[in-house]
Order: C-alpha cells, then sequence, then structure tokens
C-alpha cells in the first residue's frame, strides 16, 4: 500500500471515530452538565401557584394560569391571535425555539435535515405559545407549585424574552389553539429549547440543572406525581 492510500485510510478511519465519538460526547456532556444544580436547596411551596412543565420527549414548556394576580397572559398573549379564541382556557404554555425549524416542522414526517442542521449552528428564536384547558397531570406534564414570588420572577423573564408588540411578528400555530412569536435570543446547539426552559426556572429561583439541551436534563429535577 503507498504511502498516500494509507494516509487516506487514516483520514477516513478518524472521520469515523469523530462522528461516533462526538454524539457520544454529546451525551455524556448533556448528562453530567443536567446533573450539577443549580438552586438545589430550592423545595415546592407549601403555598403559591401550580405551573406544569411538560415534555414530548425532544421538547419542554412551561405552562402557567392563564390569569392570577400576579400576571394576566391574555396582556401579553392576545387571545385573538389563536383560531379558536373562545373556549374556556385556563392555562397558557410557553416554549423556545429557532424559528425556521419551528414554523416548517408542524409533525416529525416534514423533518427537513438542511433546517434542522441550520438550527444547531445559529437561529433566530421565537416563542411557541399554546392554550389548554384544565390539563391532566401525567408524567410527561407535571405540576410544580411555586412560591408567589418566584411566580413573579418567572413572569418577568419570560415576557423579557418578547420582542416588542411594534415590531413582533406572528405566526400561525399548528392548531386551533396555539401561535408563535417573535422572540429574544439566538438558537444553537449549546442554547436549545431545553436549555431556555432551564434558564427561566434557574432564575426564578427554581432547582434545574446547569446545562439540560435534552428534556431529560429538564425533567430530571421536576418531581415526578406522587413525589411532592
Amino acid at each position: 500500500m503507498s504511502g498516500r492510500s494509507q494516509a487516506l485510510k487514516c483520514v477516513a478511519w478518524a472521520g469515523a471515530a469523530l462522528l461516533i465519538a462526538a454524539p457520544l460526547l454529546f451525551f455524556l456532556s448533556a448528562w453530567i452538565g443536567s446533573s450539577i444544580p443549580r438552586n438545589s436547596g430550592w423545595r415546592e411551596a407549601d403555598q403559591g401557584i401550580e405551573i406544569f412543565i411538560g415534555e414530548n420527549g425532544i421538547h419542554t414548556e412551561i405552562a402557567m394560569p392563564v390569569v392570577t394576580e400576579i400576571i394576566d397572559w391574555r396582556g401579553q398573549f392576545p387571545i385573538g391571535d389563536i383560531a379558536a379564541p373562545a373556549r374556556a382556557y385556563t392555562h397558557v404554555a410557553v416554549s423556545w425555539g429557532e424559528r425556521a425549524f419551528f414554523l416548517q416542522t408542524p409533525t416529525w414526517a416534514d423533518l427537513d435535515l438542511g433546517v434542522a442542521a441550520t438550527a444547531l449552528v445559529g437561529g433566530e428564536g421565537v416563542l411557541h405559545v399554546a392554550w389548554y384547558v384544565r390539563p391532566a397531570p401525567s408524567d410527561d406534564f407535571r405540576p410544580v407549585r411555586i412560591s408567589r414570588e418566584q411566580y413573579a420572577a418567572l413572569t418577568r423573564e419570560i415576557t423579557a424574552q418578547l420582542v416588542p408588540e411594534e415590531g413582533r411578528a406572528v405566526y400561525s400555530g399548528y392548531s386551533q389553539h396555539d401561535v408563535f412569536y417573535d422572540a429574544r435570543g439566538t438558537y444553537h446547539l449549546g442554547n436549545t429549547c431545553n436549555q431556555w426552559t432551564s434558564e427561566r426556572l434557574a432564575s426564578a429561583g427554581i432547582a434545574t440543572g446547569w446545562w439540560t439541551p435534552l428534556p431529560g436534563g429538564v425533567m430530571k429535577w421536576v418531581p415526578p406525581i406522587g413525589e411532592h
């Protein structure tokens, strides 16, 4: 075998090893990063406001009562922006992600690898806002009771992510009860939708991990039903 052929073979092996090692390193770092606590002394409040942390296997969201003495979310997210505004909604769920990926991927069947790859290296943020009627607790939609002070901080954190209304575009959602809004922030592999969720929780003083690019990293800090 010539020296050139040997060199090409080595490069090919190195490339293959990198393709295998990179995902493994990512998942390992995600596990380690999400296991490092922020606000480790936090405990659920005996009295306060119940929110929900939800996940669908890929993505997490924070669901909150539509109206409390602290905020009426209809003032931030006009109910007329959704296609079915007349229902008696009790909760509004907010999450964040990369605009093109969110808007162009209503189902996983619509996944475009080019759009997904672009999102990983940097894309503009968008908020996904979904309205619910008396959502039922489940293992992937977990209730958490926080203090009023923590809820006030959480609402400030979320509203601060919105682009001012005069410059904010509104995009149709996936169904009759959700919608998208322009948001602050840049999405990339180090700042994913799930990291956005944990950043909001941490800023409100709620326990979560330091780096949570995957939904499991967020949910490991949320007590399952029956462990409250």
